[in-house]
């Protein structure tokens, strides 16, 4: 079962590849900038999904 699980995982030559691939695309002044976006907007994620479960929480405290 295990050999299953490496099969579909890349190894270190495909990462190495991978990361080449991104950097000649997008340049490395580009991916700074493309890092901090997806960072901003993982935290909005996070922050909206909070707020939703508080938002729950207290609507079944209302019931």
């Amino acid at each position: 079962m295990e050999n299953i699980t490496y099969a579909a995982m890349p190894g270190m030559g495909s990462m190495v590849l991978i990361l080449v691939a991104i950097l000649l695309l997008f340049g490395g002044k580009k991916i700074p900038e493309l890092m901090k976006g997806l960072g901003k907007g993982m935290k909005e994620f996070k922050d909206a999904s909070a707020s939703d479960k508080k938002e729950e929480e207290g609507n079944s405290d209302d019931k």
